[in-house]
């Protein structure tokens, strides 16, 4: 099941963010970074379609990252590097005329749907091939930061690009990546950000019986002593989704009105009673 969610994962996402490139960033001409933003080069001056050049350099870095990266690697690329360009080629059909005039809405819109369909191929730990590839080698071979390098060759392709789209179609394109980049992160996280929650009270026995009893959630003490009396006593740490947070408040409040609480949102959360299934001890003396 899990493989079949990963393959239906890659498959989605690479037809969401063909949409979005399609049908809405290459007819309003926007620039773009990636294997995408050369095929975009190479189509104004040879008139070659963006999608066969998006084929040729995808097979080429496949190859190589495959020869450098292992079979692992393969195995997780081969569906974005063979369907993507496939794909988008489709959309290009379907789509013959912008389906807005508005260039603001179209890199909105289509900034959404690439950030949409990237985010669902890394989420699953796929990749999405095209220039995905050469940073993962720089990285084995050089030690080079990923990020480093993935900036540094769109900043190198929307530079190429500059020559014939403008300084305004640039600036556009800088609106696409912040909005791209920033649904990439948002999907990447969604399910498994939590709420970390601190609480100090003279009361944290009491608190720490509600909220196993009524929360259903665990609990630890941390060992503390307070920074003016010098008092020892101890902190008690929860996690928990935002929507149970409320009712953390109120079981804490009817305990001690004057408890302490310190709230963070946590990005991840793993392990028992999040990404595996609870599970109930007996408490023992020894507990």
């Amino acid at each position: 099941m899990k493989r079949g969610i990963t393959i239906g994962s890659v498959f989605l996402g690479n037809t969401i963010s063909a949409l979005g490139i399609g049908g809405f960033l290459i007819p309003a001409g926007m620039m773009m970074g990636g294997a995408t933003g050369i095929g975009l080069a190479v189509n104004h001056y040879t008139g070659i379609p963006v999608s066969a050049v998006l084929a040729v350099l995808n097979v080429a870095l496949f190859l190589v990252g495959a020869a450098i990266l292992g079979k692992a690697f393969a195995l997780m690329t081969i569906i974005s590097t063979f369907y993507s360009p496939l794909i988008l080629e489709t959309v290009q059909q379907m789509v013959p005329a912008p389906l807005t005039q508005d260039r603001m809405l179209a890199t909105v819109i289509g900034g959404l749907l690439v950030g949409l369909g990237m985010g669902l191929v890394l989420r699953v730990g796929a990749s999405t091939g095209g220039m995905d590839i050469p940073p993962l080698i720089l990285k084995k071979k050089a030690g080079i930061p990923v990020g480093v390098s993935m900036y540094a060759f769109d900043f190198c392709i929307l530079a190429a690009q500059v020559l014939f789209s403008g300084l305004e179609k640039m600036l556009y394109s800088v609106i696409l990546i912040i909005i791209y980049t920033t649904v990439i992160d948002k999907i990447m996280t969604i399910g498994t950000s939590q709420m970390q929650v601190k609480i100090i009270s003279e009361h944290y026995q009491e608190i720490n019986r509600a909220i196993q009893q009524k929360l259903d959630r665990g609990t630890t003490f941390v060992s503390i002593k307070g920074g003016y009396l010098g008092k020892e006593s101890y902190e008690l740490m929860t996690v928990l989704s935002a929507r149970e947070l409320p009712k953390l408040s109120d079981l804490v409040t009817e305990c001690d009105p004057k408890a302490f609480m310190i709230v963070n949102r946590v990005n991840e959360v793993r392990g028992r009673g999040f990404t595996l299934g609870k599970r109930f001890l007996e408490k023992t003396e020894s507990n």
